[in-house]
């Protein structure tokens, strides 16, 4: 069975959601910016920790946090992820998952198909929902809503080798053809979780604007999911834009701070130029629980991982996939005022934090 970490630990856990987040919510003034930007996770999640298991509507207080993060869309993965025994009869599961979230909460959620669509979730005050998957069917899988493709996932398939494979043997024929059909169909690429020549070679290939949505930068932290500088510039050559993640492989001892974060962020910035750079967190977009229950959970989901051969290096017991001290309701913004503590003006600020993804989207998608 597919787990997915971030509705392990983003929702189902309402008996314990009273328990301290790891990290406590910091004050910070309201920036007038910030509250009129696009603000877009183009790697999280969509979980409500206050919701009772089986209940897809929204809780009141999961709603209020969600509109309190600021976010205008998260990129939510459709399952499965990796090689399993029947990938379309599993994507099939959770898109039903997903359609009846956004049937619960119409009035809350936005399916998004078009750039547009982020503008009408702004300006309707609600909550954008882009997903995408790693699979094939990619005509239909564009008439259920999906927007996004990501080629590989850690280990080899038929388009090339993930970020996990030791031959590194790049792109495959088939990896060229699925990505001419990806842009063919006005989806957008992505390559995150792809192997070094794999991301490399494809980014090469490809003719349209790209993305590796959530990644840290390799020339800091010399670990397998994160991007080489000439991969890097090459995605921000083709006009696309590299996600940061907040992710334990910021570092090489699994517990990033956010100086850690700050890092990758800035060095990303300074190779792609400020127009490519972007968040992806690969978390969920309320805060993670941690208390005896979600550790027990958070353990269960890396062992089945590390038993699938999808586990990273630094992946393991104990290991929170996030960063402790942005791990607060107000993240996004306190990250925002921390980078301009540092000299980040208002408009780069803008461009990080939702402009840049926005305009790679309107470019794949058009709207």
């Amino acid at each position: 069975m597919q787990v997915d970490r971030r509705s392990l630990l983003g929702g189902g856990l309402a008996a314990i959601a009273s328990a301290p987040a790891f990290g406590r919510r910091h004050p910070v003034a309201s920036s007038s910016w910030y509250d009129r930007a696009i603000v877009i996770d183009a790697l999280g999640g969509s979980g409500d920790p206050y919701a009772a298991d089986g209940v897809t509507r929204m809780s009141d207080k999961g709603w209020a946090e969600t509109l309190a993060s600021g976010v205008t869309v998260v990129r939510d993965t459709i399952f499965p992820v990796g090689n399993v025994a029947d990938p379309w009869g599993d994507y099939q599961k959770d898109l039903v998952n997903k359609q009846e979230l956004l049937g619960a909460n119409p009035d809350r959620l936005l399916l998004i198909r078009s750039a547009a669509d982020i503008l009408k979730a702004k300006r309707e005050k609600k909550f954008g929902l882009l997903i995408g998957p790693e699979l094939d069917h990619l005509a239909q899988m564009k008439k259920d809503g999906v927007m996004t493709v990501q080629l590989t996932y850690n280990n080899r398939n038929l388009s090339g080798d993930g970020a996990l494979e030791p031959g590194n043997a790049g792109i495959s024929k088939l990896g060229k053809a699925t990505i001419e059909r990806i842009e063919a169909e006005k989806l957008l690429l992505d390559l995150s979780h792809g192997g070094a020549r794999t991301m490399a070679e494809a980014a090469a290939f490809a003719k349209r604007p790209l993305v590796i949505s959530h990644t840290g930068a390799r020339a800091i932290t010399d670990h397998v999911r994160n991007t080489a500088d000439e991969t890097i510039k090459a995605v921000a050559d083709k006009g696309g834009v590299v996600g940061v993640y907040f992710m334990p492989f910021l570092t090489l001892d699994s517990h990033p701070k956010g100086s850690d974060l700050i890092a990758h962020i800035e060095h990303i910035a300074n190779v792609a130029g400020e127009d490519h750079v972007g968040i992806g967190t690969d978390n969920g977009v309320l805060p993670q629980v941690v208390n005896a229950e979600t550790t027990r959970k958070l353990n269960e989901w890396a062992q089945q991982r590390i038993k699938a051969g999808i586990a990273a290096p630094g992946e393991g017991l104990n290991v929170w996939p996030m960063v402790a001290e942005y791990n607060s309701v107000d993240r996004y913004r306190r990250l925002a005022a921390d980078l301009q503590k540092r000299g980040w003006s208002e408009a780069r600020l803008e461009k990080l934090m939702g402009a840049n993804f926005l305009r790679v989207y309107r470019d794949a998608w058009g709207g």
